[in-house]
């Protein structure tokens, strides 16, 4: 009875109101009049009659879902650019007809094209179970379709999971990475960590902490974040007393490092662990490039080095000793021989504190200098200390075995090296030039201050090779003009919350280049 007594009520309310408009105005206008007075204030609006207007409409537009993606894949690519997935479909190819068209983007110029099929492969969802959706990759190309380097196969699926990453033609020739977009995995970081990145898939890990691939927000470029796990770094041993104290002072110091051969540290977030973001390198370590079977050419090695010795000595006029130079520690800008190399981790010992040295002393110290082992401590020793370390790296990278090993029965590690008795294999030397073998022996010298500079090093007979150093300028003109960041597909964007450097350990034995993780015997 109440609900139909209110409901006439205001429909004679309503018949009144049309019936008279002034009346209405009237009304409004003492209705205004007193809220007025009762607040102490006169309104110009209590002089003007008004007429009642019809009600604001909403904004049906607005409250009209926008189809939000359901994934994202990013582009690893050169020439690939970001795809948002909306629709429940789509296919890639060559043919113009693909929801994503190789033809429109340029990709023709790759080396890989051809090998691309018209219809290559096609991403799409289906209800699964618990009624949830499942996303799906289905290969239709002639040489193949790959996820996370496994053969999909024509005609057949994969799940394509969170982080999935997707090679074509080829397992190395990786395209896109797929995120998941109802899998919000994104809260566990540092809020001012998300709001200018997305964290994707890990690409190693080591005993303090992680690396993983990451995309810049407002670029989408990639960038590598390592992560240092506090608990673990302050249990191994590495961090001082109180190692925030000075390890913010450091970033920022490195933050303003800038030179083409040292990996850039883009940004520092310190929560309940460290993250650093650092531009990521495609090629990974030279470790694993010194560790192959088949031994680097000569001129490869000269190309490399150069560009190695070219960074410590930037490192050096900058006050900076980096004191843990190894293949781990230089990264390469592709999988191409002929690349960009930079290293990493450059003041780790300045950053993470002294005691991260004498850590190190407790692993292998196989590209330490004679004058660290012979001290007690870590002070007393010089930039020096960096110039031995690339002796050692100059060395392993002509032969492809280390100057010192456990293997030497007659003299234990820590004495090969305090003496300066490397082992010397004549038939892994005989395709080695005699110049290059003289840059290692004067790198390898036991004294310290008869030790080659950087500076020297650089004017040694074996690197004024004009063509080494105009291949070398030639990348770096081609890594500038490459910078432009990556475009999303046009399609309907998402607001929703969603690092190569590799550290991974490598820890056989069997290995010729033993990892610097490996302990003394």
């Amino acid at each position: 009875m109440s609900r139909e007594t209110g409901s006439e009520t205001q429909q004679s309310q309503s018949a009144q109101q049309s019936q008279s408009g002034t009346s209405s105005s009237s009304s409004g206008s003492q209705s205004t009049s007193q809220s007025s007075l009762s607040s102490g204030t006169l309104s110009s609006l209590d002089t003007v009659p008004t007429q009642e207007l019809p009600s604001i409409p909403e904004d049906q537009e607005s409250e009209e879902l926008v189809p939000q993606p359901w994934g994202r894949l990013f582009a690893l690519g050169k020439g690939f650019i970001n795809c948002d997935c909306v629709n429940e479909e789509y296919w890639f190819g060559r043919d113009k007809s693909c929801d994503y068209s190789f033809s429109k983007l340029g990709l023709s110029e790759t080396g890989f094209y051809q090998n691309y099929s018209k219809k290559h492969f096609r991403i799409f969802r289906e209800m699964g179970p618990k009624n949830s959706f499942v996303a799906y990759i289905e290969d239709h190309s002639a040489n193949g379709t790959f996820v996370n380097r496994e053969l999909v196969g024509k005609g057949k699926r994969l799940p394509l999971t969170h982080n999935s990453e997707i090679s074509l033609s080829i397992q190395t020739n990786k395209v896109f990475v797929f995120s998941d977009l109802t899998v919000d995995d994104q809260m566990m970081f540092p809020k001012e960590f998300r709001e200018k990145y997305i964290m994707s898939k890990t690409l190693g890990s080591g005993a303090c902490g992680e690396v993983k691939l990451a995309f810049e927000k407002s670029t989408c470029n990639k960038v590598a974040v390592k992560i240092i796990n506090k608990r673990n770094f302050v249990a191994s041993g590495l961090a001082e007393a109180n190692p925030a104290l000075n390890i913010n002072t450091e970033i920022e110091i490195l933050k303003k490092i800038d030179h083409p051969c040292l990996i850039k540290i883009k940004n520092f977030f310190e929560a309940e662990d460290y993250y650093i973001v650092l531009e990521l390198m495609e090629g990974g370590e030279l470790y694993d490039r010194v560790s192959r079977p088949i031994k680097m050419k000569e001129d490869i090695c000269k190309l490399y080095f150069y560009q190695m010795l070219l960074a410590v000595k930037y490192l050096h006029d900058n006050g900076i000793i980096h004191r843990d130079l190894k293949p781990e520690n230089v990264l390469l800008s592709s999988s191409e021989e002929i690349c960009l190399v930079k290293i990493t981790d450059f003041g780790q010992s300045k950053i993470l504190g002294e005691a991260s040295l004498m850590k190190t002393l407790c692993g292998t110290p196989m590209y330490l200098a004679p004058e660290v082992l012979n001290s007690l401590g870590t002070a007393g020793y010089s930039r020096a200390v960096d110039c031995w370390s690339l002796g050692v790296i100059l060395f392993v990278c002509l032969c492809g075995y280390p100057p010192f090993n456990e293997q030497n029965t007659q003299l234990s590690l820590k004495d090969q090296i305090t003496q300066g008795k490397y082992t010397f294999i004549a038939k892994e030397w005989k395709h080695v030039s005699d110049t290059a073998l003289d840059l290692v022996k004067k790198l390898l010298v036991v004294d310290p201050s008869k030790r080659l500079t950087t500076e020297e090093a650089l004017e040694h007979p074996w690197l004024q090779d004009e063509d080494m150093k105009t291949t070398f300028q030639q990348l770096l003109a081609q890594t500038c003009s490459n910078m432009n960041p990556p475009e999303t597909s046009k399609m309907p964007t998402t607001t929703r919350k969603r690092l190569h450097e590799n550290e991974e350990e490598y820890g056989s034995a069997k290995r010729a280049v033993p990892s610097t993780s490996q302990k003394m015997r």
